[in-house]
């Protein structure tokens, strides 16, 4: 018994991977191999195929035509819609509507219980009959004749070996051998009959096998008409839902009146203004310049030019979805948006982004990037002119717009705070990009390296808007947006003679605060003395001369023509006269008398805090006849007197008055001869009593 089973074992062993057997091999042709080769992916390719198709099925498998409506998904929803419908008015425009469609997904529902009939009788059940008891009847049969054969096979061994042990018993000869010589005669004559039986079986099973594999291969083209059946099944049940639909819905279309007041038809115009191309739709709409770019353009020109931060800072998501929305379906009322300058400039980048292709279009973007390369101006200029001159014409007559634009809004940087390179790397990506290419790493590298480059062509394109695209302009192109007009721009040249008068007598009218006077070298001592004593000047714009205090005096006019967060709708008033000097201290008069000396005050309009760090000079004294002393006279020992450090002092101060120019340089009037009060000095308070 061990013998047989390994003896299969090793037959099982030798089984090819192409799943020919050495016991069913020797009885098969070539062809009948090969439709033996496909019965076993023929019954799983069925088997899998009915489970799937099953699981597709909506109603109860098995049922009839009434059960397995009910059981669709579609018949609730009819269901759900005629119980809604009864609660509204018949003769309502939603109540027709809902009406008409519960009385369309009863019909599908329908045609659909009857398509999962059909498929299950027509297709289903054939399949299930292939993979569970056709198929698996002839693999059966072909397991029978393998067994068979093996038994056969393992007889005939047995046999053949009984057969050489009669022929051994018989030349030993004796008389104790002939008993097992009869025996092993009668074993082999058994041997001989089952031998005969097995080959019997094996014979009417090998006929039945091949039976079983030439009816297979003469209806495995009706098999494979399953899976077209299937197909066609699924066509016809589409083709009568279509129908149904299509009927339905154009007897829905005539009742109902305002179908086309529908969200599908008031999205359309939206659809033709973002998103589309620009020959589209300056041809839909028969313009020459874009909507979007034409209103955003006047709008900001009317109220925006001036904001800081434009392009830049970003709009509310929702104030700029229903700007887009207004533009696209009544252009008219967008005066509304005219406070929003942001919201105005979002809509414009982003109907700028949304262009299927750029506006400085993709085919010509390589002579771009090559125009940009160039490192000489003039070469590089001309370059860029050339491009332009190769742009299709109502992509140069919407960049020419554009431009134009931008460049007015550069001259305004001192207030806006957006030079032409601000504005380039805002709107740059929006107006060129590289073609679409699936690349590696090296090309994100290349496109992020392009970008820059993009920006620069766009900042050169802003500054040489005059030279690229020569001419006037006029913004209003359509005339749609008459009620827009162009924010008025003050003259430079107005301003600058508003604020001449205003910094310059007003630097006159006060007097500039000077330092104390220094001494004349009477001696070492008292020059070394005084020199340490001397006060500085506070804060360097004290000192300033007649330019500097008329430059200061505009920078801080234009600091202060910053707009406020609620815009005004006139120019801002004139700067007063107080920024552009510090202001006169204002004396009573007849209080001030040259022997009282009178305290500064330590912080002045427009100076730093900064504390005095040495002590102020020496109070002034009357002046008094005294030896005039020569200057090659030896330093006198003893200390001088009040009157003789004092008379040097006053003279040097005149000098300094001289040299820095005095009021009289400044306002035209003589000098005062009376010196202004100076305060005590702190560390000689005792010297002076």
């Amino acid at each position: 018994m061990m013998k047989r089973q390994l003896h299969r074992m090793r037959q099982l062993a030798h089984t090819g991977s192409s799943g020919r057997t050495p016991e069913t091999a020797e009885f098969l042709g070539e062809d009948l191999l090969q439709v033996e080769q496909r019965l076993e992916p023929a019954k799983r390719a069925a088997h899998n195929v009915h489970k799937r198709l099953q699981a597709c099925l909506q109603g109860q498998s098995g049922a009839d035509m009434d059960k397995r409506v009910k059981k669709l998904p579609l018949m609730a929803l009819s269901t759900a819609m005629a119980e809604s419908f009864k609660e509204l008015d018949p003769d309502s425009s939603m109540g027709k509507a809902l009406e008409m469609s519960c009385a369309i997904q009863n019909q599908l529902a329908r045609i659909l219980a009857e398509f999962e009939m059909t498929l299950e009788r027509d297709v289903l059940q054939p399949l299930n009959r292939l993979s569970e008891e056709e198929l698996p009847a002839i693999l059966k049969r072909k397991k029978s004749l393998q067994k068979l054969v093996s038994d056969w096979n393992t007889l005939k061994s047995r046999l053949s070996q009984a057969a050489k042990n009669s022929g051994s018993s018989q030349s030993l000869g004796g008389g104790s051998s002939s008993h097992t010589h009869m025996a092993t005669a009668n074993k082999v004559e058994t041997l001989k009959e089952d031998e005969e039986e097995l080959k019997r079986k094996v014979e009417q099973c090998k006929d039945e096998y091949l039976a079983d594999l030439y009816h297979f291969s003469t209806k495995e083209d009706s098999y494979a008409n399953y899976f077209t059946h299937l197909l066609e099944i699924q066509a016809d049940y589409h083709r009568k839902s279509l129908t149904s639909l299509d009927t339905a819905l154009a007897e829905l279309r005539d009742n109902h009146s305002q179908a086309d007041s529908s969200p599908l038809t008031t999205a359309a115009p939206f659809s033709r203004v973002y998103g589309v191309s620009l020959r589209t739709h300056l041809q839909d709409l028969g313009r020459d310049i874009a909507l979007p770019i034409e209103a955003c353009v006047l709008l900001l020109l009317s109220e925006g030019m001036q904001e800081e931060g434009l392009f830049r800072l970003a709009a509310g998501a929702s104030v700029l979805k229903r700007l887009k929305q207004t533009m696209a379906s009544d252009p008219h009322s967008l005066e509304e948006f005219c406070s929003d300058p942001h919201a105005v400039a979002g809509a414009l980048k982003s109907y700028l982004r949304e262009l299927p292709e750029p506006l400085m279009t993709s085919d010509l973007y390589d002579d771009w990037m090559r125009a940009a390369s160039l490192k000489e101006p003039g070469a590089r200029l001309e370059a860029l002119h050339d491009v332009c001159s190769r742009l299709p014409q109502e992509n140069f007559n919407n960049l020419r717009y554009l431009m134009k634009f931008l460049a007015l809004l550069a001259e305004e940087q001192d207030v806006n705070k957006m030079t032409p390179s601000n504005i380039a790397i805002v709107l740059g990506p929006n107006l060129l990009w590289p073609p679409e290419k699936e690349g590696d790493q090296a090309q994100l590298d290349a496109a992020s390296v392009s970008s820059i480059q993009v920006v620069g062509v766009v900042e050169v394109l802003i500054q040489n808007a005059d030279t690229l695209f020569p001419g006037d302009i006029n913004f209003s192109v359509s005339g749609i947006f008459s009620g827009l007009a162009p924010q008025e721009k003050p003259n430079s040249q107005q301003v600058s003679e508003e604020l001449a008068p205003v910094a310059v007598p007003a630097t006159a009218a006060t007097p500039t605060p000077t330092p104390a006077p220094t001494p004349a070298p009477a001696s070492m001592t008292v020059k070394e003395r005084t020199e340490s004593e001397l006060p500085k000047p506070a804060s360097p714009k004290v000192s300033r001369s007649p330019t500097d205090t008329t430059a200061l005096a505009e920078d801080m006019t234009r600091k202060t023509k910053r707009p406020a967060p609620a815009r005004p709708t006139m120019p801002p008033p004139q700067p007063s006269s107080s920024r552009s000097s510090p202001p006169a201290l204002s004396l009573p008069a007849g209080s001030v008398s040259p022997g009282t000396p009178q305290a500064l005050p330590r912080r002045l309009v427009g100076t730093s805090l900064r504390a005095p760090t040495v002590p102020p000079p020496l109070p002034p004294a009357p002046p008094q006849p005294a030896r005039r002393q020569s200057r090659r006279l030896p330093v006198s020992p003893c200390p001088a007197s009040p009157v003789i450090s004092n008379m040097p002092a006053q003279v040097d101060q005149g000098a300094a008055t001289e040299d820095r120019g005095g009021p009289e340089a400044v306002g035209g009037h003589p000098p005062t001869p009376v010196l202004p009060p100076q305060p005590r000095p702190r560390g000689l308070i005792s010297e002076t009593d």
